[in-house]
């Protein structure tokens, strides 16, 4: 055989697994979308958007390749597992799944299905994964906020509002039963402080303002970071304004909204790490072989405006720490 022939040879056949490969990717894909936000909510359509496209950079582009079915609403069990059950039912190669309630539902319904998962904290905690560095079964993605983000966020707002002498932790028993890992954080915290803590459930969004509204003028409250306080933030902002209770959230986009302090992860930046994972998974690789990935990226915002009518003056070195400031 003449050396060119064999080159030629030697050359198709390597190419024979990166034409299959293309043909693969070129043949019409499912994501299945899983969220906690409305679907009117500016924020999660931003969060859509930008894993639509990172996802066209890694050649998935919806209409030629890809489809993607979303269901937004996921905010409770209940709504989880109908909105969860509808998609399943449209043959999803790979879903993503935003915050617990969500996640738990379509842990139950299938053990198949790969599933790429944010906004979880506590992900082994809560039995979904074995363990970080490798899942072990349908599921992987990426976690949210450690409980030591309990102390940070005792300790902005009581440099934020040195006046503050008790603190009420507000969280949803619902969608984050973890938060008590991050309230005893709160609490080993506020010990060293000289202040008294709170810890209050809240469920259902009616019950927000009798909270704030028994607190007190020397009081704070932290709104914890999951899917119920995101729901609810543009309520627990106007409530606070109301009652004058100077509060920290645990989410982000509370700043143009109109709340005083918040540190969060970006959920931006959150969501669009999934991006790769889901890329991964529709060209073979496995769930249980991709690491649970923590987060590496947090936003401190603070609003000079509402801490002017709460009489609050912000130290400058929290002001030259906060990575947004609202005037």
């Amino acid at each position: 055989m003449r050396r060119r022939e064999f080159v030629g040879l030697v050359g198709g056949v390597a190419a024979w697994p990166l034409a299959a490969g293309a043909q693969q990717s070129d043949r019409m894909r499912r994501l299945g979308w899983l969220d906690w936000a409305p679907a009117d909510d500016p924020a999660a359509q931003a969060r859509a958007k930008v894993v639509q496209q990172d996802l066209a950079n890694l050649g998935w582009v919806v209409g030629r390749n890809l489809q993607i079915d979303y269901r937004w609403g996921a905010i409770n069990d209940d709504a989880a597992q109908r909105f969860g059950a509808d998609l399943l039912s449209s043959n999803p190669d790979v879903i993503l799944s935003g915050a617990t309630p969500a996640t738990k539902a379509l842990q139950s319904a299938t053990q198949t299905v790969p599933i790429v998962f944010v906004l979880i904290a506590e992900p082994v905690g809560q039995g979904f994964v074995q363990n970080l560095a490798h899942p072990g079964g349908n599921m992987t993605g990426f976690s949210t906020l450690e409980p030591s983000i309990g102390a940070k966020w005792l300790q902005l707002l009581v440099e934020a509002a040195p006046n503050v002498k008790r603190v009420a932790f507000v969280f949803s028993p619902k969608v984050s039963p973890y938060a008590k890992d991050y309230y005893e954080a709160i609490k080993r915290e506020a010990e060293r402080a000289s202040v008294g803590t709170e810890l209050i459930a809240a469920n259902e969004s009616a019950e927000i303002e009798p909270i704030l509204a028994r607190l007190g003028p020397d009081a704070g409250v932290i709104f914890n970071s999951d899917s119920f306080v995101l729901r609810n933030l543009r309520l627990a902002i106007d409530l606070s304004a109301k009652y004058r209770v100077p509060a920290m959230y645990g989410t982000a986009g509370m700043g143009n909204a109109g709340g005083l302090i918040a540190y969060s992860l970006d959920l931006l930046d959150h969501y669009r790490q999934a991006a790769p994972y889901i890329d991964r998974i529709l060209r073979g690789e496995k769930p249980a072989n991709l690491p649970v990935q923590q987060p590496t990226k947090f936003q401190l915002v603070i609003n000079l405006k509402t801490a002017q009518t709460l009489g609050i003056s912000f130290p400058l070195t929290l002001q030259a720490a906060a990575d947004e400031v609202i005037e």
